[in-house]
């Protein structure tokens, strides 16, 4: 990777821990989630609360949109920011695609992936140097996590009162 990409994948990642997109949204006049999910990185102390919010698609449940809380560090922060953006209004199996990618990205230990699997991170493809630091991929893996297991909690729990 040459050092103008570095720096720009930086600021990307710079940029969504500070504009974290998608944060808040929670509490109790908050519109119900499908499903939440709370998730902690046990070795660094980073933590997530994400809701998912899910509406019917003609053929599987679309991601209305994310919101989530946490504190941790701007690459645990910028990750479930960049999530959201990616996210939104897609449907659940093209979720289950961009997720698989993104663990692709980081098990490849700082290494690009292949041009069209890159083109499906969109700005979650900034995170390939993160994966250069084994302890820092817990910190980017934190949200898609909660994105995971939240899915799993809304596709298999019946509808709740006033959901969509």
């Amino acid at each position: 990777m040459t050092g103008s990409m570095e720096q720009l994948y930086q600021q990307v990642i710079l940029d969504h821990s500070r504009e974290r997109h998608g944060a808040g949204g929670g509490g109790p006049d908050a519109p119900p989630a499908s499903a939440e999910s709370f998730q902690v990185n046990p070795t660094c102390g980073d933590e997530v609360r994400l809701r998912v919010h899910l509406r019917e698609g003609a053929t599987a449940p679309i991601i209305d949109r994310v919101t989530w809380d946490g504190t941790g560090c701007s690459i645990s922060q910028a990750s479930v920011s960049v999530l959201t953006d990616l996210v939104a209004g897609a449907d659940v199996a093209t979720v289950d695609r961009v997720t698989e990618t993104f663990r692709a990205l980081m098990n490849n230990r700082g290494q690009p992936l292949e041009d069209d699997r890159e083109e499906i991170l969109g700005d979650a493809a900034a995170f390939v140097g993160v994966a250069r630091y084994p302890a820092r991929i817990k910190c980017a893996l934190l949200g898609w996590m909660a994105l995971r297991d939240a899915l799993a909690q809304a596709v298999t729990a019946p509808p709740q009162a006033g959901e969509r």
